[in-house]
């Protein structure tokens, strides 16, 4: 498959949906469609693994510039921009790893990457929140770990929910629209 104007304009469609998808109030936090288009990306770009890496970056960019617009008209109590931004960014782009052999389409791959990469996600960014001093009071201890990690659970099962929900969609529109599909 070739990247021509239509591919494009379909990839900037589904980055800024899922963009503006992100900030709706109410939504179950860690329900979010940012791993599966991390996914999505990496399968696309398997063949040039260095743009792989973008689409999720631009989805959680653009989100947070809409949490940061909201936040700063009263509209949002959280901040689009805040410390350990960066870390996030860069978790959320390295979960396009598990997406460079999806162009099968044998199921079992997919099911086994649409869990984990949020449970690297999880796993990960709850160590580096412990590690960084982040886990509040529990301290760098195997305790303050473990509580860190107890901590981040609520989020894990949304996490999960929202890759496979949002996965199923995202593959399952574009196989549809592009039958024959190979890597770019």
């Amino acid at each position: 498959m070739k990247l021509n104007k239509q591919v494009v304009l379909a990839l900037v469609i589904m980055v800024a949906i899922t963009a503006l998808y992100r900030v709706l109030p109410g939504r179950p936090l860690g329900f979010a469609p940012q791993i599966a288009i991390a996914l999505f990306s990496g399968s696309l770009f398997a063949s040039k693994k260095q743009y792989s890496f973008l689409l999720p970056i631009l989805s959680m960019f653009l989100s947070d510039v809409f949490y940061q617009l909201l936040f700063n008209n009263g509209l949002s109590s959280y901040q689009g921009f805040y410390s350990g931004q960066i870390e996030n960014y860069l978790l959320i782009a390295a979960t396009a790893v598990f997406g460079f052999g999806l162009q099968s389409t044998k199921p079992s791959k997919y099911v086994i990457s649409f869990l984990a990469a949020p449970t690297s996600y999880f796993l990960v960014s709850n160590f580096l929140v412990w590690a960084q001093g982040g886990g509040y009071h529990h301290g760098y201890s195997f305790t303050g770990f473990v509580q860190t990690m107890v901590d981040g659970i609520p989020f894990y099962p949304n996490s999960v929910a929202g890759t496979i929900v949002f996965g199923a969609v995202i593959f399952g529109a574009f196989r549809l629209a592009v039958p024959k599909f190979k890597a770019i």
